[in-house]
């Protein structure tokens, strides 16, 4: 075989292995598009694309509504179940609780210092107790923004730039009245504090059931207000400023 046969043979064959890496890279992108095209289409619960650690703010308190330290968890429920128990079923009193604490705390520490005379022991020292000014400034400061944009979300709502916004928040707030009239505070508070140390948990357990039912809840939902806004909504006459603008 000549030498110009065998380089024919070798860009032919050269050609070959292009065009097949070339298929190869085209079909391997073309995957990644597909796979990413359809991770884009999977609906998330309130528009999420976070994970649900993240939504909480990804430290501690999430740490706490997501149970991932067990023991903190069941303390800080178990001590606000107390709470509840004592203030709401017992009619227990704050100003009553405090001062029967506070007389139960001296009684021991003051027969604890003076017994100790008796039995020729050092009597305890008593520890300081002091607030630590950053947590509660962070605290404050986490707060006012949180309030800030609470009011800055009722400001946009109020605008009056989306009827179907200032319609759900005006359903919740009635709903919302309504169990309030139902229970007081310190039990609407107790059950909000469960049900956020219950749902985002099972959420997060089952987030591939729960987003797939409102997702189609959400097309059920949106079905029924087209319906009406096409025979309530869209009869409702406007203004002259809004004509104008059509």
């Amino acid at each position: 075989m000549s030498d110009h046969e065998e380089s024919k043979i070798e860009s032919v064959m050269e050609k070959i292995t292009e065009k097949f890496h070339g298929d190869s890279s085209s079909s391997d992108s073309d995957d990644d598009k597909s796979s990413s095209t359809l991770q884009a289409k999977i609906f998330r619960l309130f528009g999420r694309e976070k994970p649900v650690h993240k939504v909480f703010g990804g430290g501690k308190p999430a740490d706490v509504f997501l149970w991932r330290n067990k023991k903190i968890s069941a303390g800080i429920l178990g001590g606000v179940t107390a709470i509840w128990v004592l203030f709401d079923l017992l009619e227990y009193h704050l100003l009553t609780l405090v001062c029967h604490c506070l007389i139960l705390a001296l009684a021991v520490l003051f027969l604890w210092s003076n017994a100790t005379t008796f039995i020729n022991k050092s009597p305890p020292r008593i520890p300081e107790v002091s607030i630590p000014e950053e947590p509660i400034l962070e605290f404050a400061a986490a707060l006012r923004i949180e309030i800030n944009r609470a009011f800055a979300i009722l400001r946009d709502i109020a605008s009056g730039k989306d009827l179907k916004k200032f319609l759900s928040v005006i359903a919740g707030l009635w709903v919302l009245s309504i169990v309030g009239n139902c229970c007081n505070f310190l039990t609407l508070f107790y059950i909000a504090f469960v049900l956020l140390h219950t749902v985002p948990v099972l959420y997060e357990k089952y987030e591939d059931q729960v987003d797939s039912f409102a997702e189609k809840a959400m097309v059920e939902i949106k079905k029924q207000y087209a319906v009406f806004d096409a025979k309530v909504l869209s009869k409702i006459p406007r203004g002259p400023l809004k004509n104008k603008k059509h």
